[in-house]
């Protein structure tokens, strides 16, 4: 019987491994990235790019464990969630009020060190952000937010309950 069990269960593994998501890989330029409204010094783009980008843009950069099932499942999971949250790919698609707190949370996120995640440092060593990376970044953030206040009156940035 624990036979037939361990079977049927390596049988299902090996047939999951052909099953995959839609992976996250737009073709084209993105007509809402941040950077097409906001200037992204290259140093803060080559940050960006490695260290935030893979969950938080339109284009996933996939290494050889996303073939893996059912990791690839959790991670494609787990980038959907972040683009909920923040996808520069579409950032000027939303609200002046949405971009302004979004720029908020990115500093506290990147001060508090809770972004990039650890899970994500331990398969992206080039993703472990040093103080000058971290200073460079919420510093770019600010900046943006700068923008913003320039463009917008300021009651229309903040949310109701203060922020």
């Amino acid at each position: 019987m624990l036979k037939k069990i361990l079977l049927v269960l390596l049988l299902g593994l090996i047939v999951i491994q052909f099953i995959h998501p839609k992976r996250n890989i737009s073709s084209g330029p993105q007509p809402n990235y941040i950077g097409n409204t906001f200037a992204v010094p290259a140093p803060v783009k080559v940050i960006l790019q490695k260290a935030c980008f893979d969950c938080h843009s339109n284009n996933t950069r996939y290494l050889w464990y996303f073939r893996l099932q059912p990791l690839d499942w959790w991670l494609t999971n787990h980038i959907n969630h972040g683009k909920e949250h923040l996808n520069f790919d579409e950032f000027t698609n939303r609200a002046a009020r949405y971009q302004y707190h979004k720029m908020e949370e990115v500093i506290q996120e990147v001060k508090e060190d809770h972004m990039p995640l650890k899970s994500y440092k331990w398969t992206h060593k080039d993703a472990r952000l040093t103080d000058p990376e971290k200073h460079a970044l919420t510093d770019w953030a600010q900046s943006v937010m700068r923008d913003l206040e320039a463009k917008y009156p300021p009651d229309s940035l903040r949310r109701s309950n203060g922020r």
